[in-house]
């Protein structure tokens, strides 16, 4: 029973978008190719400029797209689109596929995620948790992230993998350390990550789906039980602070903390690993780029935005127009869905004096879209920019003479834009 109800999902959430998508892409749809063609996801930017050569809002019959800064700025930010919930097309399909849901496999682009909500729940959620992503509760964990980034970078030897032995691994352990998660467990984390985060890929095959289905449930039946366990005896960190949080007498329910922990922790980790991953590959093909953050230390925090920019960790993003309205002076009609190309957006001239240039000095690089915006604003974008700043001050202090040591090759997914493998080496070494 529980592969027919998955194999129901599948088909309505990712098997008939797929397919259409492919045959779109195949009579030449540039929304369709975004979504599966191989070489635009490994150098979109040509590509981009088409996508905005299209103009503010384009389209077809299934979906609209838009890849201009101020269009899907608007929209993020406007009441009149919500959050994709990952939903079927047709109402009938969605009622469908809502019986066949198991609960036991709801995951972090499932209700009730912050992804897929709106308000009031959104606005009753994200009150509950955000008190512990503040500016100042994101700045206590600074040393803590330099302590684990330094341990890490203690035990790489003269070669090894920045994905698998760094840039993953500090993100996870973070995260992980910050929700209370226990040691032992953060391989197991890092396996569930990858599987669950090919859940945002459009086209996703049935393979990969059972995969990230396996890993969802593993995840939640981990989670429930550590839930349960706190809830006996909370302990100081921000899980055990999810699950006595209370306002007025309203906590958050067990499927809430489980769904939302998952989101937390996918987050945290795949934001974070691709954002590392793609600045040291830009940071080494622009040596005169690093020469300026080595002359000026204070300078990593602009460039994690100038690398957020350049090449967003999360390239794509969709809304649904909850109700008729209009968008740079063309007609949506409600239930129309919207791509917005969140990568293309940063690459826009009209924000981005030569957008295509890599410039870590760039004055306007924080108006990138990178962690969208509006009331669906990454909870986490702070910890993230923090971990990349000192992660990367740290690996090119420690490292002077990083290096390529083998060609890194790219992930499949489409959505998230990052590395898969990345061999590097070293000579010289400085404690």
């Amino acid at each position: 029973m529980t592969t027919a109800r998955s194999g129901v999902v599948w088909f309505i959430r990712y098997g008939l978008p797929g397919f259409a998508i492919r045959r779109m892409a195949q009579r030449g749809d540039l929304i369709a190719r975004s979504a599966v063609d191989p070489t635009v996801h490994d150098d979109p930017a040509e590509f981009y400029g088409q996508l905005r050569a299209m103009g503010p809002v384009f389209g077809n019959r299934l979906i609209g797209a838009s890849a201009r800064h101020d269009v899907v700025n608007h929209v993020l930010r406007s009441e009149a689109f919500r959050a994709n919930p990952g939903g079927a097309p047709t109402a009938l399909l969605d009622k469908i596929m809502t019986a066949a849901i198991d609960p036991r496999a709801l995951g972090p682009v499932d209700i009730p995620s912050l992804l897929a909500i709106e308000p009031p729940q959104h606005t009753r959620i994200r009150r509950l948790v955000s008190h512990a992503f503040t500016p100042r509760a994101i700045a206590g964990y600074a040393d803590t992230i330099r302590e684990i980034t330094d341990g890490l970078l203690d035990r790489v030897g003269d070669q090894f993998d920045l994905i698998d032995d760094f840039a993953a691994r500090l993100p996870v352990t973070v995260i992980a350390k910050i929700m209370g998660i226990a040691d032992d467990m953060h391989d197991e984390l890092l396996g569930i990550g990858n599987d669950a985060a090919l859940t945002l890929d459009p086209a996703m095959s049935w393979r990969d789906f059972r995969a990230a289905d396996r890993a969802v449930r593993k995840a939640g039946v981990l989670l429930d039980e550590h839930i349960a366990e706190l809830r006996r005896a909370p302990g100081t960190d921000l899980l055990s602070e999810l699950v006595q949080i209370s306002e007025d007498g309203d906590r958050l329910t067990d499927e809430e903390l489980r769904v939302n922990t998952l989101l937390l922790l996918g987050a945290g980790f795949e934001t974070t690993v691709n954002l590392i991953g793609n600045a040291v590959a830009l940071l080494l093909q622009h040596p005169e780029q690093l020469a300026t953050l080595r002359f000026d230390p204070d300078g990593w925090p602009n460039a994690v935005d100038e690398v957020l920019r350049y090449d967003s960790p999360v390239q794509v993003t969709v809304r649904v127009a909850g109700e008729d309205t209009e968008l740079a002076g063309q007609p949506v009609k409600a239930g129309r869905a919207l791509v917005l190309m969140l990568g293309a957006a940063n690459r826009d001239p009209d924000v981005f004096p030569n957008p295509d240039r890599f410039d870590v000095t760039r004055p306007e690089a924080r108006q990138h879209l990178a962690f969208s915006a509006g009331i669906h604003y990454c909870l986490g974008a702070q910890l993230a920019r923090l971990e990349a700043a000192i992660a990367l001050q740290r690996l090119f202090e420690r490292f002077p003479d990083l290096a390529v040591a083998a060609p890194p090759t790219r992930r499949r997914t489409r959505v998230l834009h990052g590395f898969e493998n990345f061999p590097v080496a070293v000579r010289a070494r400085v404690r």
